[in-house]
């Protein structure tokens, strides 16, 4: 190979931001003549790393925009400690089907069950599976809405969010929305009816929902959308967190 070869080659995979090959080609293809390797099997070996390397960075930065408060995966979930839960149904979300079919998950159950953990685990999946996931506390969700309304800027907002493949909307009930912000909830649920997946953590029954958003006909027309297309997991446990505290000695277990 000539010196103009050469340099030719390197600029072009510069210019061309195959950064992996053009790291790795001088000592591959060094082993590769010895080994007697063809021309086809060089090509195969350098893009499929240049692939692999390129899925890894996008998975990467995928999973820092997804916003997930901490790491917790579906195969790390206790559900000896949680009998309610039909495992075999919550595999079966961890597959996705329900994102490729637009379908929607809740999950609702007292403070401390693990309705987060299913959350973020399905959401982990999805973000490894490709999609475009994003964790978001209720609370702060409906501020963002209200805020953005108030700068004229809800449209742009919706479609932001509307971009992700799935949204997991964490503590739904923890705290009330008032009129514009129930609203604003509204048009968010009513843009991805349909079109994307949503998770929700909730510690009301739905028919606790009229008091989260102070108005029970909202309140239906947005558990219409969300329910339409739905899977609800009732989870009837103990708190891992009052678990964890008694194992420490820190709950007087005799009383």
């Amino acid at each position: 190979m000539s010196n103009l070869t050469y340099e030719r080659l390197h600029a072009n995979l510069q210019y061309l931001k195959l950064d992996t090959i053009e790291s790795t080609v001088d000592n591959y293809l060094e082993i590769a003549t010895k080994d007697g390797k063809t021309v086809m099997e060089v090509l195969d070996y350098l893009i499929d790393q240049e692939r692999l390397i390129k899925e890894n960075t996008a998975r990467e930065r995928k999973m820092r925009l997804a916003m997930f408060p901490v790491q917790k995966r579906v195969e790390d979930f206790d559900f000896d400690f949680q009998p309610s839960i039909d495992k075999t149904v919550i595999l079966d979300l961890a597959s996705l089907r329900f994102v490729h079919n637009t379908e929607n998950v809740v999950l609702m159950g007292p403070p401390g069950v693990g309705k987060s953990h299913l959350a973020i685990g399905m959401g982990i999946e999805a973000v490894n599976a490709g999609f475009k996931v994003y964790f978001v506390n209720a609370g702060a969700l409906v501020e963002g809405l209200k805020n953005a309304n108030l700068n004229g800027i809800l449209e742009k907002k919706l479609k932001a969010l509307a971009k992700y493949d799935v949204l997991i909307i964490d503590e739904m009930g923890y705290l009330p929305f008032d009129r514009e912000g129930a609203h604003c909830f509204f048009q968010l649920v009513s843009r991805r009816y349909e079109r994307s997946s949503m998770i929700f953590t909730s510690n009301k029954s739905y028919g606790e929902w009229g008091e989260i958003f102070h108005d029970h006909v909202i309140a239906a027309a947005i558990l219409d959308r969300i329910l339409h297309h739905c899977t609800t997991i009732n989870i009837k446990g103990e708190s891992y967190r009052l678990k964890e505290r008694k194992k420490h000695g820190l709950i007087n277990m005799e009383k």
